[in-house]
């Protein structure tokens, strides 16, 4: 049995009982990797996406080279035979069928644009939906070491074989519906070499007979076990044992949902009637779109400019879009851009095996951190993002809204006894200009009016019986200074 080990990068021949290592040749050349490029575009720049152009690991144009050239091709060959081959009476049948093919070519008669757009984006959002529904262990695992105690050895092995079985099952999910996970464990054996799988647990796994997929047979033994921890104490009460089994019901939803994904494509016929309307729009422009001889006075055949960059633009944007359509509907592939799953299985199994295992109860001392004395603290910066502590933090939309002095008034409805009153500015009136200003500064520096205004909901009852007409002229007079105020920080502020 000839076995990859990625620790050493080599080949491991097993045979009765025996292991040999085999170097490659190379061994520090490893699988294709999804291409990622979101580094190159954290930042706005000018040509940010152009340097993307000149990628072809994962570019368009690794996809569509050969769709292209077989389509420039056939051009070719037919515009030779039109120019070179044919006699005068044929070139004239020819342009008769050239045009008749450029007018449907040129129209909506074959709904090209419609019918790609709603299959690729059926397409995307199948894909995501198999993003999303990719086996992650990691809640099962935080469930697991919180909720399984015991620091003893039986503690640890059934903390570390309840990992086991969750990741077991999602490696024979993945190993039905992947061809990357499918070639690193062909067969049982080679799951049960990897440590996913016991010999034991094989008979057993191969005892069962169903002529359905058996990935749900390891989370059986998961919930098994786990109620066997219940009864040893090890998981201390029920709330903690109904934890751990919606945990794993969650994570057995998105294994079962992968394999639904495979199992109900996407109709067939939709996929048969995009693929006709793409190639036979392009197998008509192939003779519609020839340049035909500007002498005869055909419309729109005026010039003869040999190579069609606008068809063969419109082949690159309609063909490509296709072939998006082909990559992401099955991302469970060998392209460039299908999902890294053998990466994701060794990442789950050492996540899993190291948060129940070596970090069980592994704390640092609980100490007091750096700012237990500060009632207000802040934390620094490096001199690179210095300049973000200028910025006001952001309080609302509303907060640095102006209102004039009149907007400030009190509406009383009419039925109600009273006057009408203002909202007092903060500080009095013999504050004087001089106040005001300082606080329209205020206002500069990152305040707002708001901040400066004092609302009394409630005004005292003894102030409006105590209400005179002199108080009104100093309202009035408030008001003067108010308007005063609000000109003056808007026109500093502008």
């Amino acid at each position: 049995m000839l076995i990859y080990d990625s620790m050493t990068e080599g080949f491991k021949l097993r045979a009765r009982g025996r292991t040999f290592l085999l170097r490659t040749q190379d061994s520090h050349t490893g699988p294709d990797m999804t291409v990622s490029y979101t580094l190159e575009v954290a930042d706005v720049r000018f040509g940010g996406f152009t340097k993307l152009l000149f990628r072809w690991k994962g570019s368009i144009y690794r996809l569509l080279y050969k769709e292209l050239l077989l389509f420039s091709g056939v051009y070719v060959f037919f515009s030779v035979l039109y120019r070179f081959m044919l006699t005068p009476r044929q070139q004239d049948l020819f342009e008769r069928i050239a045009l008749y093919c450029d007018q449907f070519t040129n129209s909506n008669f074959i709904p090209v644009l419609f019918v790609l757009g709603f299959y690729v984006s059926l397409a995307f959002n199948r894909w995501w939906g198999q993003y999303t529904s990719f086996p992650l262990p990691d809640n099962l695992m935080m469930v697991v070491s919180g909720n399984v105690h015991g620091a003893d050895e039986r503690g640890r092995l059934l903390r570390r074989t309840l990992m086991r079985y969750a990741n077991l099952s999602s490696v024979l999910i993945l190993r039905s519906i992947s061809t990357r996970v499918h070639k690193r464990f062909p067969t049982l054996e080679h799951i049960v070499e990897a440590g996913f799988m016991t010999t034991p647990e094989l008979k057993l796994f191969e005892s069962l007979h169903s002529d359905f997929n058996k990935y749900w047979m390891p989370l059986t033994w998961f919930s098994n076990l786990a109620s066997r921890a219940r009864e040893e104490g090890r998981v201390r009460d029920d709330i903690a044992l109904r934890l751990l089994m919606d945990e794993l019901n969650n994570y057995r939803a998105r294994c079962s949902l992968l394999f639904h994904y495979d199992w109900i494509s996407i109709p067939l016929v939709y996929t048969q009637v995009v693929t006709i309307a793409v190639y036979s729009f392009f197998a008509f422009c192939v003779i519609g779109r020839q340049f035909l001889n500007p002498e005869k006075g055909y419309k729109d055949h005026r010039l003869d400019m040999y190579v069609p960059v606008f068809t063969l633009m419109q082949f690159f944007f309609y063909a490509g879009w296709l072939k998006v359509g082909e990559l992401i509907i099955n991302p469970f592939g060998e392209d460039d851009d299908d999902f890294e799953t053998n990466q994701l299985i060794d990442r789950n199994i050492e996540v899993s095996m190291l948060a129940v295992d070596d970090m069980y109860q592994n704390l640092a001392p609980i100490v007091k951190d750096k700012h237990w004395a500060q009632r207000h603290f802040s934390i620094p910066y490096t001199l690179s993002t210095a300049a973000e502590t200028l910025k006001p933090a952001f309080k609302g939309s509303t907060f640095d809204m102006r209102m004039s002095a009149e907007d400030l008034g009190i509406h009383q409805p009419a039925d109600t006894p009273g006057k009408k009153q203002y909202l007092p500015l903060r500080g009095s009136l013999g504050d004087g200009l001089d106040g005001l200003l300082q606080r329209g500064r205020g206002i500069l520096r990152g305040g707002s009016l708001p901040s400066l205004v004092d609302v009394s909901s409630h005004p005292n009852e003894e102030d409006e019986a105590d209400a005179s007409p002199e108080d009104d002229i100093s309202v009035a007079n408030h008001k003067e200074q108010a308007k005063a105020f609000i000109k003056v920080v808007v026109e500093q502020n502008q």
